[in-house]
């Protein structure tokens, strides 16, 4: 078993307690948290990738400002 799905079996499950434990509904929890989890990851590879992108922006501003000086 992924990282993934137990991360996502585990919402799931959290998400049927907060329910009341009520059976009929794995599908709907299933595809909740999976939503949940996926959008989680995705935002943080985005602030990742946003976060490297500005060092990167930096640290070319700090070159230019040596150069002109």
């Amino acid at each position: 078993m992924t990282d993934l799905e137990q991360s996502i079996r585990e919402r799931a499950y959290e998400l049927w307690l907060e329910s009341g434990c009520v059976d009929g509904n794995s599908d709907a929890h299933w595809l909740a948290a999976q939503r949940e989890v996926v959008a989680a990851r995705l935002g943080a590879l985005a602030r990742v990738s946003t976060d490297a992108k500005s060092k990167v922006k930096k640290a070319a501003g700090s070159k230019k400002s040596r150069r002109a000086a």
